[in-house]
């Protein structure tokens, strides 16, 4: 009889916690709060602009919609901060990395939520780490060079505290085509780019997502639509 007593009022002490508990934290910042210690799947988001996030962006201001596709996800998507601290991740992602320009909807979110809704169970929470920046061309990526020795930084904060980096998401070149030489380097440069990526990430099969944009033109308006070139 005492031991039925006993369990009754743990038990009871039990709802008691739970009720103050789900009433007075906050899970936004309960993520927040303790992110960096989850186990997380890690993707780097690099480039220019296209990657940075220029979608609903007018007259340098955006429009603040989001598509469902790119709506956020506490407590599975996360991203990584320009003060290196993980937060639930949104859009823009790159507000505070692109700081120079106007940054609206990238395809970072788009990836990220396809990656959780694939249901394999192989991914857990997905941290993204944005890295791009509007305008920079290959050159500016080059190893040595102040955007690929931030992104290599980035990349090891984001795994302090259980992650692991599965992949590269890589969206850039329009700087480069504006004259020939710079075009006809492109490749090459961009092949050495993923093996230093590689080496220093230590990660020598590391998947880099390379993207790239086609136009078409109708009647007036262009079309722009996304193609995934492969997985290099």
């Amino acid at each position: 009889m005492a031991s039925y007593g006993l369990k009754l009022t743990l038990f009871l002490l039990f709802i008691i916690i739970y009720e103050y508990w789900s009433s007075h934290v906050n899970f936004i910042d309960l993520v927040n709060s303790g992110s960096s210690h989850l186990v997380k799947d890690v993707f780097i988001l690099a480039g220019q602009s296209n990657m940075a996030g220029r979608g609903g962006v007018i007259d340098g201001n955006w429009d603040g919609i989001i598509p469902t596709e790119m709506k956020s996800r506490p407590g599975q998507i996360l991203r990584l901060s320009g003060d290196l601290k993980w937060k639930v991740a949104k859009e823009p992602l790159h507000v505070d990395i692109d700081v120079n320009k106007t940054c609206g909807i990238g395809p970072g979110m788009a990836f990220a939520n396809a990656v959780v809704n694939g249901g394999s169970g192989r991914f857990g929470v997905v941290g993204l780490v944005p890295c791009a920046i509007g305008g920079s061309g290959i050159d500016e990526w080059a190893r040595g060079g102040r955007l690929y020795q931030r992104l290599v930084r980035r990349a090891f904060v984001s795994t302090k505290g259980g992650g692991e980096v599965k992949g590269v998401l890589w969206f850039q070149g329009e700087r480069d085509t504006v004259n020939i030489s710079d075009a006809e380097s492109y490749k090459g440069k961009l092949s050495q780019l993923f093996l230093d990526l590689r080496m220093d990430l230590k990660s020598p099969l590391l998947p880099v997502i390379q993207i790239s944009t086609a136009n078409t033109f109708p009647t007036t308006n262009p079309i722009l639509t996304i193609q995934v070139i492969g997985v290099i």
